[in-house]
């Protein structure tokens, strides 16, 4: 830090990322020798509880209480034995997890309207979302987030809905970029989801797989904005949904070399950690046991894999996985660090703390008026 300015998250060199990854692989060794990383420790906490398991290393942190019922927490990153990552999802509205001591976050699509109103002020309220949501989770420990979500808003998804920037892909890439300008600026990096687009299908991942008919030329909407924010360096990750593309691919994208290595890596360049979503949603159940499910987003070019709200399927899948590793996953996954810790009492007092939450307190005092035709 410089002045007590958080550095930006994602900004390791090679030479560094590689010492963090090494430093995973000695302590990864070290633990295996002593029997302590067949699976993770303590109870499952709540319908949420997560358990993330990369493809460098299958030992889990111990340190991190969920505080919520859907808190997604527990990322495995460097593995040095007193440092994890943290995780959670970090989106505002219906879906913000963390609530109680933190400050109510506006759903996505409320940035949006205020974009169609006044652009400047709509990318402003933008920065201040990301910036207050990461400043918070950096204050208590948090490493990473799983946002921006930059889902397209077709109207059709409801469990997308307002999580929705806008329904325009250049208006959803101008916000989400800025909104990840503000999590940079507290010193997190961001996540965008749901490669290559969840808006555009009725179906809920959670409880069923959807399939999405369009051709691929009508796709490529829904992914110009994570076109111009990996041009711009604005995001160290991806998260994959949980949608079969039946023109492109028949399995889900999570699951799929072509939408990882084809489109993500090799078109669109990028070249940070790559997520699939939560493997114990209904979505994957017909791919087999958590086990095979976890291999198969491995095999595709998944980074990490996610098994929350299912801890016996968790532990089978870290049991069977224990031996499989790609050290260039650590070194995307080194990238997530978040970086500067303030003190929350010293957060909280700041001037920039109470500007964002006087500035972003508007969405609470106007009700969002539905027509019923």
């Amino acid at each position: 830090m410089i002045d007590g300015t958080p550095e930006p998250a994602g900004d390791l060199n090679d030479e560094q990322a590689e010492q963090k990854a090494e430093a995973a692989r000695r302590d990864h060794r070290a633990l295996k020798e002593r029997g302590q990383i067949e699976h993770p420790d303590g109870d499952e906490q709540g319908e949420g509880a997560c358990r993330r398991i990369d493809k460098a290393s299958r030992d889990g942190p111990r340190q991190l209480q969920p505080e919520g019922p859907t808190l997604l927490a527990e990322v495995f990153l460097t593995g040095n034995g007193r440092r994890h990552g943290r995780g959670r999802s970090g989106q505002g509205g219906r879906v913000q997890r963390f609530r109680d001591g933190f400050s109510a976050i506006p759903p996505m699509r409320y940035l949006g309207q205020v974009y169609d109103r006044d652009p400047k002020e709509g990318l402003q309220l933008a920065h201040k979302a990301g910036w207050l949501i990461a400043s918070e989770l950096r204050a208590t420990g948090i490493d990473l987030c799983f946002a921006p979500c930059i889902d397209l808003d077709w109207g059709v998804s409801e469990i997308i809905g307002d999580r929705s920037f806008h329904a325009k892909p250049e208006v959803t890439g101008e916000l989400s970029a800025e909104f990840s300008r503000g999590l940079r600026s507290a010193g997190m990096a961001a996540v965008a989801k749901h490669f290559p687009g969840h808006g555009a299908v009725v179906a809920d991942s959670h409880l069923q797989l959807p399939v999405d008919r369009r051709g691929y030329g009508d796709l490529l909407d829904d992914i110009r904005p994570y076109d111009k924010l990996i041009s711009n360096g604005l995001i160290a990750g991806v998260m994959l949904a949980h949608i079969v593309y039946r023109e492109v691919d028949q399995l889900p994208a999570g699951f799929s070399e072509y939408w990882i290595q084809r489109e993500l890596r090799a078109r669109l360049g990028f070249g940070g950690a790559i997520f699939c979503d939560d493997l114990s949603m209904k979505a994957t159940e017909e791919f087999g046991a958590m086990p095979i499910r976890a291999k198969l987003a491995l095999d595709a070019g998944c980074d990490m894999v996610l098994v929350c709200n299912d801890r016996g399927a968790a532990l089978e899948a870290v049991k069977a996985l224990n031996d499989y590793s790609n050290p260039l996953s650590l070194v995307r996954l080194a990238r997530l660090h978040g970086t500067g810790h303030p003190l929350r009492e010293t957060l909280l007092a700041g001037d920039e703390w109470q500007q964002a939450n006087e500035a972003l307190s508007g969405w609470q005092e106007r009700p969002q008026l539905e027509l019923n035709a």
